[in-house]
């Protein structure tokens, strides 16, 4: 994490929204098909919530059926940091932003070609940017 984008938990709290804080901050989940990139077709990049890192192209957004955003690469892999977790009971890979920290959601190794990842990412993590 850039030390530029280091923030206390009060810090975060005035920053984000109660809801994007729970996201991106507290690690949490929201609800399949609840988020408002899940099924959208917005050409242009996805960035951090957080600190405005572009994360992911809509170029490698795909509808996955899972009820979350889900993109086959990272802009690049340099902008993700993978950890791993076993919450849950489950053994899954942690995607957070490397800039910044802040939680995104999970990789999977069950995506399409030519990467067959699935980065099944939280709407509340993400803010679209049209191209221009």
């Amino acid at each position: 994490m850039s030390e530029d984008f280091k923030k206390t938990r009060e810090e975060w709290k005035k920053i984000l929204s109660p809801e994007e804080f729970e996201i991106c901050i507290n690690h949490g989940t929201e609800p399949p098909f609840s988020g408002k990139y899940n099924s959208t077709k917005l050409d242009g990049n996805f960035k951090c919530t957080c600190c405005g890192e572009e994360l992911f192209s809509s170029d490698t957004k795909f509808d996955s059926g899972s009820g979350w955003p889900s993109f086959w690469q990272p802009i690049t892999d340099e902008k993700i940091e993978y950890i791993r977790d076993s919450s849950y009971g489950m053994e899954r890979i942690e995607v957070n932003c490397k800039k910044c920290g802040s939680h995104l959601g999970h990789v999977f190794d069950d995506g399409p070609k030519p990467t067959n990842l699935r980065y099944c990412i939280n709407s509340l993590s993400l803010k679209h940017e049209k191209d221009e």
